[in-house]
Order: C-alpha cells, then structure tokens, then sequence
C-alpha cells in the first residue's frame, strides 16, 4: 500500500497540489484522473520522488519514504517497476537488451538466470520469440508489451504507469488495460496509472482518484463513478460520450 497523507507542492510560488490526501491499494489498479494541468503528473512525480513535496509525507507499506536519506529511498525505488507513456525504449538495443537491462544494472544472477527471467517476462506478455527484434521493428502495443516486461522483470512491489495507452488505438488500448490488470493481480503489486483515457477509467478503476486545480475532489471505484453526484467529476466524465450513456442505462435501471 502507498499512503499520501495531506501534501503540498508549489513551482515558483504557483500551488499546484494542496493538501492531498489518499491511499493506494495493494493488488489493485489505483487510477490518477483529471484534465490537463489539473495536478496528476506532479502528484505522481511527488509519490515516487522526483519531486520533493513542500508538505505532507508519503508512506510505503507504512514506511515514510519523505523522511527517509538518500540511500534509504534508493532501496525503496529498487522495488519500483515504471511504464513511461512513451515505453521509454532504447532504440539501439533489441527487445531481450531492453528487458535485460535493470538485470544487468541492479542484480547479480547469472546469465542463465538473467534469460530465464527475460523469456519469462516476454512470454509474459505474449511477446514469445521476439527476442531479436529491435523496438523500430514492432508495432505501438509491441512497444508497450516490452515496456511492461522491462518493468516487472526485477518482481516490482509497486508498479507505476503514465498514460499506458497514449498513441494506441482503442482495440491495441484494451488489450494494455486488461495486462495491466492481470499482471498487478498476479503478483500483488500496487499499480498506480496516471491516464485521462476514460474507456480505462471504466475498464480498470478499482480505485480512482481525481484531481482538479491540484485538490482532490473525488475517490472510488469505477462502479461508483455512475452514481457519483461530484459536479466536477461529472462535467470532466460526461464531456466523454461512452460515459454518458453508461450513466443513461445505470439510470434507467434503477
């Protein structure tokens, strides 16, 4: 579990998150949501550390990172798996390199252990016998697919995402939803995405967070979000049309 407890940042005297507070769960996928400029990125930055909060503390599994040094928070990041929105992969390296390279950097086990590890992790994600290929090879999904097997291939206790499905076509963004949500199952990790896709808020939000004017103005689950009355959560959702006619059919259920 990852614990914000009342935080606060600012960029040159300008608030961009006040005094937020809220939990993520483990084994679940936790959604960051809100518009554009709204405050989610930087809450994200803020919770793994690459941004220094102005107040407030952050708690992993009861451990306040905020306060540890610099070596402390080092191992605590060690346990970190990213998914960048971009994939984030090295181009000049080929899928197996890619995968390999937290191995590399970071543990000491054997080459056998290392491509155990790797053709795990691809074949986790569907990506068997595609070890040769280099990233200018593969289609958008691809991409992501070996992004996320880079990032759980050192067993991650926190996985986080920034905009998973940027630049992928709905179907490609579908299939990325439900590995996500397969992989933090699995091995129990707390997942936290940071996305204003809608179609993923509705797909995967067991716990949802929105942010608007860097203040958290809403919590709950994705079931929830039909029947929330937040007029600001509800003017962000319904400009989506998908979401307005699942809010129609709820309604006309009841």
């Amino acid at each position: 579990m990852i614990e914000v407890r009342h935080i606060s940042k600012s960029f040159d005297g300008e608030q961009v998150l006040n005094d937020i507070s809220v939990s993520f769960e483990q084994g679940k996928t936790n959604l960051i949501i809100g518009k554009s400029g709204s405050g989610k990125t930087v809450l994200l930055k803020c919770i793994i550390g690459l941004h220094e909060v102005d107040q407030g503390e952050i708690y992993y599994s009861g451990n306040n990172f905020t306060a540890m040094n610099i070596m402390d928070k080092k191992k605590v990041r060690q346990k970190f798996g990213m998914l960048f929105q971009g994939g984030a992969l090295f181009d000049s390296l080929t899928v197996e390199e890619n995968v390999r390279f937290k191995l590399d950097m970071f543990t000491g086990m054997t080459t056998r252990e290392k491509q155990e590890r790797v053709d795990f992790c691809l074949k986790r994600v569907n990506l068997e016998n595609k070890n040769d290929l280099y990233p200018a090879e593969l289609s958008g999904g691809m991409k992501k697919r070996v992004a996320i097997a880079r990032a759980i291939v050192l067993n991650p206790r926190y996985l986080f995402c920034d905009e998973p499905n940027s630049g992928l076509d709905p179907q490609t963004a579908i299939l990325i939803d439900k590995l996500i949500i397969e992989i933090t199952e699995e091995f129990n990790m707390t997942t936290i995405v940071n996305t204003h896709d809608i179609n993923s808020v509705m797909e995967m939000g067991d716990k949802v967070v929105y942010i608007d004017k860097g203040k958290k103005w809403w919590e709950g689950s994705n079931l929830d979000i039909l029947n929330t009355d937040n007029e600001e959560l509800n003017n962000f959702l319904f400009a989506n049309k998908m979401v307005r006619q699942l809010k129609n059919i709820n309604d006309s259920r009841q």
